[in-house]
């Protein structure tokens, strides 16, 4: 129990926004263990954007002071999912590269990623306009990569859920459990929008 807990310490300290990585077997709890190959993720993409629309979520709005995301149908809001911040999220918006914070304003989801680190992402449309020119008259740059992310490696299982979703660990981003990012990854497409509020 030492061990896993010390593990999950050091890969936190080290986690940031997921991208496209190299080709890895990524073990998944949806899989019961088996290997997840990304390649896979990868051809699945071509699905993703294949929503029922029963199922599909048209807006989200992540409240930072809660900790919460929350998901909308046609106005209507229809889940609430726990959430992971920036661990320096508690300090304020997003100003630059490396503050370990999460942004606060409007953006949209840009792109689906799979990811050798967590899982799967959706990537947020950060920096936007005000972001850009708030980090530029202070001579600084706003960073990006910024997404909604599932869980670090050693957390593929779903056993750390609690101890993740307890803390602040991101380096900007917003993480969700895997379980939760396997219906957000086949519920939101492209452009849809994301509100994040303190």
């Amino acid at each position: 129990m030492r061990e896993w807990w010390i593990a999950g310490v050091v890969l936190i300290l080290f986690a940031g926004c997921g991208g496209i990585e190299s080709t890895t077997r990524y073990k998944t709890a949806k899989t019961n263990g088996k290997y997840y190959d990304i390649k896979e993720c990868e051809k699945e993409m071509a699905l993703a954007n294949d929503i029922d629309e029963g199922e599909r979520i048209d807006m989200i709005i992540v409240y930072k002071s809660k900790r919460t995301m929350e998901l909308y149908r046609d106005g209507k809001k229809v889940e609430t999912l726990p959430v992971s911040l920036g661990r320096n999220s508690g300090d304020g918006d997003k100003v630059m590269a490396g503050d370990f914070k999460t942004p606060e304003g409007q953006y949209w989801i840009r792109r689906k990623l799979c990811s050798q680190k967590y899982y799967r992402s959706l990537c947020i449309s950060y920096p936007n306009a005000n972001d850009v020119q708030q980090a530029k008259a202070k001579g600084l740059s706003p960073g990006g990569d910024i997404t909604i992310h599932a869980q670090p490696t050693w957390n593929t299982s779903g056993k750390g859920n609690k101890h993740t979703l307890a803390n602040n660990w991101t380096q900007g981003c917003v993480a969700v459990t895997n379980e939760s990012m396997e219906k957000l990854w086949y519920a939101v497409r492209e452009g849809v929008p994301i509100v994040i509020k303190k």
